[in-house]
């Protein structure tokens, strides 16, 4: 996969599960083994972390044929106390990126 950034270790700022939902947010269609390779993970684990997200209701699916078709609850509440009162779709405002803003910008300091 092109422009997939090579593996990091040490901490992050962000979690898997808000990568994956980054992901599918991004393309609600995605195979489980894109979601893995763009986040870095084993399919396993975005398996399990999809399972978790629907459990909790922030995610369902649909099967259209061989394909998965998600859908992001943007109006469910994150589930920290620190983050009382964010939606989904305030994470996500964060994370995804607006097609036409893909071309890095130049950062202000």
């Amino acid at each position: 996969m092109v422009g997939v950034p090579q593996s990091h270790t040490g901490w992050t700022f962000i979690t898997s599960h808000a990568r994956v939902l980054a992901a599918i947010a991004d393309n609600p269609n995605a195979r489980i083994r894109d979601i893995a390779a763009r986040c870095r993970l084993t399919e396993r684990a975005v398996s399990r972390i999809i399972s978790d997200l629907e459990q909790d209701g922030y995610l369902s699916h649909t099967r259209d044929g061989r394909t998965n078709n998600y859908r992001i609850e943007p109006d469910k509440v994150l589930r920290h106390p620190a983050e009382a009162g964010l939606s989904v779709a305030s994470l996500l405002s964060l994370l995804v990126q607006d097609e036409t803003d893909r071309i890095r910008k130049p950062v202000a300091r």
